[in-house]
C-alpha cells in the first residue's frame, strides 16, 4: 500500500508587457518546476490591445510573437516548446496557419494538436497555447 505523499509544488505566474494582457481571470503562464504552461494567446496586439487586421497568416504570425514573449519572460524561448494547441475557427485556413506557425519552428518541431472551434474571443480567428521547457538552475 503507497501512502500519500504531498510533494511542495512550487508554482509562480508570468507575466510581461511585451504580450497582451490577460483578459479574464487569469496568467499569462505558469512556471512549475522545469515547465512553463502559456495560456492561450489571440492576436492582440500587445502595446494597443487591439485585433490584429488581416487573415490568419497575419493573426498566426501575432500569436506566435505573443507566445515568445511570454515564454521568454518566463525563462524559456519558442525554441523550447515541446507541445501546442492551435485553435482555427476554419480549418480550410489550416495551410495558411501552418505556413506563418512553421516559420517559427526552423529546427526541431514540438507535438501539436490542431481542431476547429466554433468561435474565439474577440473574433479571432486563431488561438494557440504552449508547453515550454526551462533549465532548472534558471530559478
Amino acid at each position: 500500500m503507497q501512502k500519500n505523499v504531498q510533494k511542495n509544488v512550487q508554482k509562480k505566474a508570468i507575466n510581461t508587457s511585451a504580450a497582451p494582457a490577460a483578459v479574464g481571470p487569469y496568467v499569462q503562464g505558469v512556471r512549475t518546476g522545469n515547465l512553463i504552461f502559456v495560456s492561450g494567446q489571440i492576436p492582440l496586439d500587445p502595446k494597443t490591445g487591439v485585433l490584429v487586421t488581416g487573415g490568419v497568416e497575419e493573426q498566426t504570425r501575432r500569436v506566435m510573437s505573443n507566445l515568445a514573449a511570454i515564454l521568454e519572460a518566463g525563462g524559456s524561448g519558442i525554441d523550447r516548446v515541446v507541445k501546442a494547441t492551435v485553435y482555427l475557427t476554419d480549418l480550410g485556413s489550416f495551410e495558411e496557419m501552418n505556413r506563418a506557425y512553421g516559420s517559427f519552428f526552423p529546427g526541431d518541431k514540438p507535438a501539436r494538436v490542431c481542431v476547429e472551434v466554433s468561435r474565439l474571443p474577440r473574433n479571432a480567428l486563431v488561438e494557440i497555447d504552449a508547453i515550454g521547457t526551462v533549465d532548472a538552475a534558471d530559478d
